[in-house]
């Protein structure tokens, strides 16, 4: 198979997540890996969805199968129980609810198939074996922005927590760190926190709130990009000067590198979808084949700043 008949069947089996015959469907020879994504609409995870697939196609025999949850508990688990059904040689799981992963893990464990989480940790505080995590240390995020949100407020002032969905581990452990942060340092406290569940629209209307009722805001401490834009948005619509009001994000998305170009956001944390996404896929390959794994593969989170942004641009 030609390298762009192959490019244009992974892009099927991204879109649709079914591989037809007229694409060099996999063939039993060709082990399918299941891979049960939490959204497709989030920017994040659309890079991270990507890498995993670029890293699948070139890896010999390793063909990928997506399926997106649409952020629903129950349609992700009957997605899994799909995969295991078809006999797929490994699950990887992007989880919709972290608190959902135990039931996962039991399904996988129960039909001998090896499981790897993405991104989002599992609930579980030890993995049985042939369970597998790949992902970044969510306190070491939110330790990175806050403290460089400190010290451009000369640890002093009032900060504003804007955090992910509820159910999501990540947005846990990078709210106790921006709040384990903050509370090391007399002059700064937090005056707002509320839920903006990792979406744009949602950190705009909150930001609009918070100025709409006076609250007195120095810096605004997002568990994600998209958060973090939804609300330099909103101050600039107030006719805010971005000095006045310190955003941070999290990822470090092309759209949060733009808005560090620009001057606006003033602090993001680099988390390497790239590498996990090529990480996941080959613990799933490993795992598939008998071979041993680490129970948790960590991939380190960066700094990015508007003085080191532009090496992270290709990235």
């Amino acid at each position: 198979m030609s390298s762009v008949v192959k490019s244009a069947c992974l892009s099927v089996i991204l879109l649709v997540a079914v591989a037809g015959p007229g694409c060099g469907a996999a063939s039993p020879r060709e082990p399918i890996i299941g891979v049960a994504m939490a959204h497709f609409d989030d920017n994040w995870l659309t890079i991270l969805r990507t890498a995993m697939a670029d890293h699948a196609s070139g890896l010999p025999g390793t063909a990928l199968q997506f399926s997106d949850a649409q952020g629903d508990v129950a349609r992700q688990l009957s997605q899994m129980q799909n995969f295991v059904t078809q006999g797929v040689a490994a699950v990887i799981v992007n989880a919709a609810d972290t608190s959902a992963t135990p039931g996962m893990t039991k399904i996988a464990r129960e039909a001998r198939v090896p499981l790897v989480y993405v991104n989002r940790r599992p609930a579980e505080s030890t993995l049985p074996p042939g369970v597998v995590f790949v992902g970044s240390d969510d306190l070491q995020a939110g330790t990175l922005q806050m403290e460089e949100l400190a010290r451009l407020m000369n640890y002093q002032g009032n900060v504003a927590i804007m955090v992910g969905e509820l159910a999501s581990n990540g947005a846990q452990l990078r709210t106790k760190a921006v709040e384990d942060v903050v509370a090391k340092y007399p002059r700064m406290k937090i005056v707002e926190k509320q839920v903006a569940n990792f979406q744009r629209e949602r950190g705009l209307d909150l930001m609009n709130n918070w100025l709409t009722a006076g609250a007195a805001i120095d810096a605004v401490a997002a568990n994600n990009d998209e958060m973090a834009i939804g609300a330099i948005m909103a101050i600039q619509q107030a006719g805010i000067q971005s000095r006045n009001i310190l955003v941070g994000g999290v990822d470090a998305t092309p759209d949060a590198l733009a808005e560090l170009a620009k001057g606006t956001l003033a602090v993001s944390v680099f988390q390497d979808a790239r590498g996990q996404g090529r990480g996941a896929v080959d613990a799933a390959v490993k795992l598939s084949r008998g071979e041993s794994v680490d129970s948790f593969v960590w991939i380190p989170f960066e700094l990015v700043t508007r003085e080191n942004f532009k090496s992270f641009v290709n990235r």
